[in-house]
């Protein structure tokens, strides 16, 4: 259970952080992971000096639960990537890492689920619109970002997003492969205002979520249910429209994947795989820290 999006940002950065680095430099980022995690939440909800020191020791035993129990885990997942490198691979076999990693979140969720009801049923109704005030922020972001461009700066940013993450795995791409991206994300169903719309209804509903939390009597299986009922809508948005919306970016994201992998060459895909299991020797080493 997260603090909806917001803690659920979060516990994805605790998995997705000591899997998506580029470099040993994932150490030093995931060390100091919690508090990282701390001052971003504080930004949202700006907590008390009474909440500060709780949310940090939850935090902390959170973010060593993760290294111990999840990191493990994750150094297997990236075992399992670096033995399909070397082959050509299927939309439908990226969907499958994808969802491992989905899994592992999910675990991270669960087990993070009773510091968040403690927190969510102690904010304050002038913390929630703190949390309101800082969602206008990053949506008028949003919009500078994605929504002002002109359609043709949009496709070269988002070109550009996945041609950096592409080669943090492969090395330098070649023009016919960088043609291959190109072709993919020519096609692609990514919309900036309906990502916008969705992320606005998120919010609306955690909104409404904490304010019948915040300051108010509720015993703690009311509260879990309430905001599991919040995190199953982020899963799988009510509207049939955003729900179909959200699969169809996730199955284009794993055949955009697959297409690009499947142009790389043996030099390429060796490339992926000595990192791979660099990432792997980086989550053995932080996993043994106790």
């Amino acid at each position: 259970m997260t603090l909806a999006s917001r803690l659920g940002r979060i516990i994805g950065l605790l998995g997705l952080a000591a899997t998506l680095a580029a470099c040993s430099a994932i150490k030093l980022g995931y060390n100091t992971l919690d508090d990282v995690a701390y001052w971003w939440l504080d930004s949202y909800v700006d907590f008390s000096d009474e909440q500060s020191p709780r949310a940090r020791e939850d935090l902390t035993r959170l973010h060593q639960w993760h290294r111990v129990n999840e990191l493990p885990r994750f150094a297997s997942l990236l075992q399992s990537m670096e033995q399909l490198a070397p082959g050509n691979i299927t939309g439908a076999q990226a969907c499958t890492i994808f969802a491992q990693f989905r899994e592992r979140l999910d675990a991270l969720a669960a087990r993070a689920e009773p510091a968040v009801v403690t927190l969510a049923t102690g904010l304050t109704p002038e913390q929630v619109a703190h949390m309101e005030r800082k969602y206008e922020k990053n949506n008028a972001n949003f919009r500078k970002d994605w929504l002002l461009p002109a359609p043709g700066e949009q496709a070269q940013k988002r070109f550009e997003q996945f041609l950096e993450r592409s080669e943090m795995v492969y090395g330098k791409l070649d023009e016919p492969q960088r043609a291959v991206l190109r072709r993919e994300l020519q096609h692609s169903v990514f919309d900036p205002k309906s990502l916008l719309a969705e992320r606005q209804r998120r919010q609306r509903d955690l909104v409404q979520t904490l304010r019948r939390l915040a300051g108010t009597p509720i015993s703690l299986g009311d509260a879990r249910t309430l905001l599991r009922g919040y995190l199953d809508r982020v899963r799988d948005p009510p509207d049939r429209a955003a729900h179909a919306y959200q699969h169809a970016l996730i199955n284009e994201g794993c055949a955009t994947f697959a297409a690009l992998h499947n142009s790389t060459n043996a030099a390429q895909r060796e490339s992926a795989v000595r990192r791979l299991r660099a990432y792997q020797r980086d989550l053995q080493e932080l996993a043994a820290q106790q």
